[in-house]
Formats: structure tokens, C-alpha cells, sequence
């Protein structure tokens, strides 16, 4: 009966530590602190340069890039998308993160050891109080054990809410990449395709200055004109000559960084590609929302609010080592001859919790705690950082875009200005009744609009390209596209 009433008060006494262990965790409980810059409400306000033409308040769609309606750059992105080396590094560090995620869940499920040692020998009479020599024989030791870290105090549920927020982190730095490989594929084709556009404008330059060169040596040629003309009129030529090498290697250069962008040798960049000559860009309005809808979708916020988490969990994990380790185990084996393998007397077994405490005077705990809240109070800083510097993007963005869209239009009726103003000083100048000068500082000042404008419009490509990147680009439901857990700043952030 006393047999009895021993296991039944073990039962109880596991049944009490396991309730304790269901109920009591160390530690700060995570929530965005209520003085975050993000719990502003002028960081959640209607973005500033939003309100003007250029750009509409509706929200900016996934896949952003669609908006170009360009055949080409979908499949650019889409190849980039699969072959790309910075993706295929993130894909890893996210694997990493899970792998470490489930590392930290096993902690929470018993250990079961197994071993076996079977031998021949001989073991001294006196270790076990024998007093003769025993003789050789075969022996065994084996055992089967079972130990179950009680978490008391949630040190093992804290370490796997860092851990678990440490994943949602790596996922949000792996839609990041995703962001960013688009917005430099994007910008690698646009560049591309300005570059050709330029080249053409510079093409038809020269070529219209060969032809301005050509009427000026037969002018020459019948004495009805001077040296100084011809000599002119070849250095304009030239000089517009010397705009072309330029442009080719800009061209060259966006071609091989595409190439690089989408897996592929610099030299094996796309054929296609190297003939474009428009530049892509998106006509209508650009969507771009608000600023708690950027704050939501910007991957770069999301994992700074992420790692938040996670150093705040490791302060509970830090603050468990105050607190004694408890572990139940248990264990079943034999041990002894081989001949008596089976024999009741070889049967061992032990049953009880296992301890262990360093006074908290003499351990590292406190030292770690601080270490931890001093790291959670650098993770809190990152994380204002990211969302400022977010919305400084963004504003930048915008009003960078939106000015260069002004210089383009103006640019375009100088141009128109330019090209009229060139048409009447050839008229005047082949009815004898203005100079060879004027007609050729009309010439050179057309040219000079057009390369403005040309280089203008490959500016917009860019703007456009840096705004969507800046916008976050639809990267809010990433993770559910991955098929992985979302719990980041959309869910947690006031």
C-alpha cells in the first residue's frame, strides 16, 4: 500500500509541474511599443507628394510591374525570378530560419536515448566486492532513456517565439530580394531601352549634320560660300559623333547586368532586348495608397518589426536562467554477464526529476538579461529607422518623379520650339537671306533639345523604377504566395 501511495504522489507531483510549466513564462509578452514611430498618426497619414497629378490614391497592385503592359519585361522578371542568384541566397537563409525553427520546437518534445555496449573482459572482483579474480567473459550494459525539460518558466516557448519570429523575418528579407531583384531588372531594361532611344536620336542627328555638311562643301564647292562654313559644319558633325560611344556602352552595360540579373553570362544577355529603342514606361496614373498601406507592404519593415520580436522574446529566454532547469526522465536497462542476460537480477531502471540551478548571484543571468534588453532597444531603434527612412523614400520618390515629368514637358515644347526655329533658318538661309551661322546654331540647338529630351525620358524609365521599389511593389501577401505563415508588421503593428 505505501508502494502505492509513493507513485501516486510522483503522479501528482508531475502533474503539478506540468501545470506550472503550461502557465507561467518569463519575459515580456511582444506588442509594438505604443511610442514606435509607426504607431504615428502622421506616419499612417496620406503621403504628401501623393496628392498630385502623377500619381492616384488607390492601392498599388502586386506584381507592379504588369503596369507596363510590356510582354518583354514580364518575361525578364519572370526569368529573373527563377535564376537569380541574390533570390536563390535568400531562398537559403529562409530554409536556414525554418530548419532553426524546428531545431527550437524539439526542445519541447521528450529525448529518448538508446545504448548498447556489449564486450569481452574481465571486471575486478573488488569494484563490485568480490575478493578473488573473476574470470573472462562476455558482458552487456545497455540502456533505453526518456528525459522531458519541464518548461517552467517558458524559457523553451521563448526561444521558440524568437526563433519563430527570426523565420518571419528571413521571409520578409526573401520577399525584399524579390522586390529588389524586379526594381533592378526594371531599371536594367529601361536603361537598355533609353539607351537605344538615344542612340537613335544621336543617329539622326548625325545624320541630318552629314547632310547639312554635305549641302556646305558643294555651297563650297561653287563659290558660294566660305572655308570657315565647311569647317563648321564638320566640327558639328564631329562633335555630334562623340555622343555616340557613350551611349553604346551605357547600352552595352544594362544589356550585361541584365544578363547577370536573370542567370545568365553577361554575354549571353537577350537579343530581343538589345534592339529596343522606346523606352518602357507606365501612361496613367500610378497607384501608390497611403502611408499605413506602405508601412504594411514595405518587406523592409516587416522584417525590422520581425527582429523586434524576436529580441524581445530572448529577454524571457535570458530571464529563465534565473530559474532552476527541471528535467524528467526516466530509464530502463541491463547490465551484466552474458550468460545471465535476462535474469531479473540484471535489470536496472531510475525514475525522477533532475536539477540543476546556479544561484543567480553567481551566474551570468542578469548579465544576459541586460544584454538582451540593450539588444532589444537597438532592434526597437532599427525598427524607427526603417520606417522614417521608408517614408523618406517614398516622398523623395515622388517628388522626384513628379518634377522630372515638368522638365519632361518642358523639355518637349523647347524641343518643338527648336525644330521650328530650325526649319525657318534653313528656309532663310537657302533664300540667301540669313548667314550659314544662324542656320548652323539652329541645327546645333535642335540637336541639343532633342539629346535633353531623350535623356530626360530615360530619366522618367529610372524614376519610375526606383518609385515602385520605393512603394514596396505588392510584397505584402508574399508569404502566403510562398505558402508560409504571415504574423509580420501588417498583423502586428498598430
Amino acid at each position: 500500500m505505501t508502494r502505492y501511495r509513493s507513485a501516486a504522489g510522483k503522479a501528482v507531483t508531475l502533474l503539478t509541474l506540468a501545470a506550472l510549466a503550461a502557465c507561467t513564462t518569463v519575459g515580456p509578452d511582444y506588442h509594438v511599443p505604443p511610442d514606435a514611430v509607426i504607431g504615428r498618426a502622421a506616419a499612417r497619414a496620406p503621403l504628401m507628394g501623393a496628392a498630385e497629378a502623377p500619381f492616384a490614391s488607390a492601392p498599388l497592385p502586386a506584381d507592379w510591374w504588369r503596369l507596363y503592359r510590356d510582354p518583354v519585361l514580364d518575361r525578364l522578371i519572370a526569368n529573373a525570378f527563377g535564376a537569380n542568384a541574390e533570390l536563390r541566397i535568400a531562398a537559403a537563409n529562409l530554409a536556414r530560419a525554418h530548419a532553426v525553427l524546428e531545431e527550437a520546437e524539439e526542445h519541447k518534445r521528450p529525448e529518448v536515448e538508446m545504448s548498447a555496449a556489449p564486450l569481452y573482459g574481465r571486471i575486478a572482483g573488488a569494484s563490485i566486492g568480490v575478493p578473488e579474480q573473476l574470470p573472462r567473459t562476455g558482458i552487456y550494459d545497455g540502456d533505453i532513456k526518456v528525459a522531458w525539460q519541464v518548461d517552467m518558466w517558458g524559457r523553451i516557448r521563448r526561444a521558440i517565439e524568437a526563433a519563430h519570429a527570426d523565420q518571419e523575418a528571413a521571409q520578409a528579407a526573401d520577399d525584399l530580394a524579390h522586390a529588389m531583384v524586379a526594381a533592378d531588372t526594371t531599371r536594367a531594361y529601361a536603361d537598355a531601352c533609353s539607351a537605344g532611344y538615344q542612340l537613335s536620336v544621336a543617329r539622326r542627328s548625325v545624320a541630318l549634320q552629314q547632310e547639312v555638311a554635305r549641302l556646305t562643301a558643294e555651297r563650297v564647292r561653287r563659290g558660294r560660300g566660305i572655308a570657315i562654313d565647311n569647317s563648321r559644319a564638320q566640327a558639328q558633325l564631329e562633335q555630334l559623333r562623340a555622343n555616340l560611344p557613350p551611349l553604346e556602352a551605357r547600352r552595352r552595360t544594362a544589356l550585361y547586368r541584365l544578363a547577370v540579373l536573370t542567370g545568365e553570362v553577361p554575354s549571353q544577355f537577350p537579343q530581343d532586348v538589345a534592339q529596343c529603342a522606346t523606352p518602357p514606361r507606365v501612361a496613367s496614373t500610378i497607384p501608390v495608397g497611403d502611408g499605413a498601406a506602405l508601412l504594411r507592404r514595405r518587406p523592409d519593415v516587416r522584417q525590422a518589426e520581425r527582429r523586434l520580436a524576436a529580441a524581445t522574446a530572448r529577454i524571457g529566454v535570458a530571464t529563465a536562467e534565473l530559474y532552476p532547469n527541471i528535467t524528467l526522465g526516466a530509464s530502463f536497462g541491463g547490465v551484466g554477464f552474458m550468460e545471465q542476460f535476462g535474469d531479473a537480477g540484471t535489470w536496472k531502471f531510475a525514475l525522477g526529476p533532475l536539477v540543476s540551478w546556479s544561484l543567480p548571484a553567481l551566474s551570468p543571468a542578469r548579465v544576459h538579461i541586460a544584454q538582451a534588453e540593450a539588444g532589444a532597444a537597438g532592434a526597437l531603434a532599427r525598427f524607427d529607422a526603417v520606417v522614417l527612412n521608408a517614408l523618406r523614400e517614398v516622398e523623395s520618390a515622388l517628388t522626384v518623379y513628379a518634377r522630372e515629368l515638368d522638365r519632361n514637358t518642358s523639355l518637349r515644347a523647347a524641343r518643338d520650339q527648336h525644330a521650328l526655329a530650325s526649319r525657318q533658318a534653313a528656309r532663310l538661309y537657302q533664300a540667301g537671306r540669313t548667314d550659314f551661322l544662324s542656320a548652323l546654331d539652329a541645327d546645333r540647338n535642335l540637336a541639343n533639345a532633342e539629346s535633353m529630351l531623350a535623356a530626360s525620358s530615360a530619366q522618367l524609365a529610372a524614376d519610375q523604377a526606383q518609385l515602385f521599389l520605393a512603394l514596396g511593389g505588392g510584397w505584402e501577401n508574399a508569404a502566403a504566395r510562398h505558402g508560409g505563415k504571415q504574423d509580420a508588421a501588417a498583423g502586428h503593428a498598430p
